[in-house]
């Protein structure tokens, strides 16, 4: 595998950075590629100074999803069973990471592409982006995008996606739920700026909270996960930062995180 087939950066802010580096196969989710995230995804789970993470990519795609010429070269249910196992794990990764993961669309992102931007927990996009899950034009249905899909967009409007493998525009994806923001190329990085600037702002035992939980409660009934809720805030004010933000809010002061529970 490569070495630079995925780089990784850590800012002093805690900020880290994984960009996706194999332009030439347009970032497609190799088995190498799948190895590189799991492996950089684990390490940021053990950085407990960790705030973020921005998920791109170079080059005209974000990613197409999986390496196909991979895939058809070995046809066999144990090897197609591995291969969806190792994806869905890294998924799963991302939602389980203590720190908001946002993607950074520049290119096209579709099938397992597509699945990353819809795992991720924020997503800006260049307006140049377009978003397709077009396993179906192929005869293969995007069974495992369809999981985080219809979680971000409203079912049908997931489900003609995915029996029509048709593309929609980065603006069309906003307003359907997939993207949080859709802009100019030239003002991606600070759209993706301005909400790690806001997150860094925040104490990060809370966002770690709120993030389990965000995922947590909507699986369940809702009188469930209200309970869920109510245990969470009840742990999270004993927790020293919210107790000095509400005492500072009290007291008509900014908080002072500084030196305490980040």
């Amino acid at each position: 595998m490569p070495d630079d087939i995925l780089l990784t950066h850590r800012n002093a802010d805690g900020i880290w950075t994984l960009t996706l580096n194999q332009p030439e196969a347009f970032n497609a989710l190799s088995e190498a590629m799948l190895m590189a995230l799991q492996s950089a995804l684990d390490t940021v789970a053990q950085d407990e100074e960790a705030r973020a993470v921005v998920l791109g990519a170079v080059g005209k795609a974000f990613c197409p999803g999986h390496n196909l010429k991979e895939m058809i070269a070995t046809p066999e249910l144990a090897y197609y069973q591995a291969l969806f196992a190792r994806c869905n794990r890294v998924m799963l990764s991302i939602q389980k990471l203590p720190v908001p993961v946002i993607a950074r669309v520049q290119g096209i992102a579709t099938a397992a592409g597509c699945q990353l931007v819809a795992q991720s927990d924020l997503a800006v996009a260049s307006t140049d982006a377009r978003f397709a899950v077009s396993g179906v034009n192929l005869g293969l249905f995007c069974a495992t995008p369809s999981v985080p899909l219809v979680r971000n967009m409203a079912p049908k409007h997931a489900m003609e996606m995915l029996v029509t493998g048709e593309f929609i525009s980065a603006v069309e994806a906003q307003h359907r739920g997939l993207i949080n923001r859709a802009v100019a190329p030239d003002a991606l990085d600070a759209a993706v700026h301005l909400l790690t600037d806001s997150i860094l702002q925040k104490p990060r035992v809370a966002l770690a909270m709120g993030k389990a939980l965000f995922y947590s409660q909507r699986e369940m009934g809702t009188e469930a996960a209200y309970q869920l809720a109510a245990q969470t805030m009840a742990t999270n004010m004993l927790d020293s930062s919210a107790q000095e933000g509400v005492r500072a809010f009290t007291e008509k002061r900014a908080p002072n995180w500084k030196g305490g529970t980040p």
